[in-house]
Order: structure tokens, then sequence, then C-alpha cells
């Protein structure tokens, strides 16, 4: 009787270790837990960008103005009947 409870308490040890140690263990999971939470939080900000960007282009696609203010204000567009006055400030 003795050797079949010593086998049965070996057996649940055995057991007890594979769940705290090893494939598919508490700590395990606990780590894929925290690294699908970090994944979920940077998809929400690029998604966030993503949305962002889009209806820029949007923007830009429908909208002539929104082009012709990209152009002045980042490359220095003017027009043929415009005059470019630049101030300096001292």
């Amino acid at each position: 009787m003795k050797l079949l409870w010593s086998i049965m308490v070996i057996l649940i040890l055995l057991l007890q270790v594979r769940l705290w140690v090893g494939e598919g263990s508490f700590a395990q999971v606990w780590t894929l837990e925290q690294s699908i939470a970090e994944q979920r939080e940077e998809n929400s900000k690029l998604s966030t960008r993503n949305e962002r960007l889009y209806a820029e282009v949007r923007n830009l696609r429908n909208e002539q103005g929104a082009v012709e203010e990209r152009a002045r204000m980042n490359l220095g567009l003017i027009r043929e009947d415009e005059t470019f006055f630049l101030v300096i400030e001292n």
C-alpha cells in the first residue's frame, strides 16, 4: 500500500512540475498574455495613425485646394500672377 501511495505522490509532483515549469505553464501563459497586450496596444496606435493618413490621402485626392496648400507651404509655390515677398525679422 505504501508503494501505491508513493507512486501516486510522485505522479502528482510530476504533474505539478509541468504545471509550473515548461511548455504551457502558468509562467509561459502569463508572458504570452503580456506580449499580446503590448501588441494590441501597438496595433491600436498604428491603426489610429493609419486612419489619420487615410483621411489625409482622401483629402488630397478630393480637393485641389489641399494639394495647392501643401505646395505653397512646403515647396514655396506661387502662381504666375502673384508676387512673392520674403519678410526677414531682425
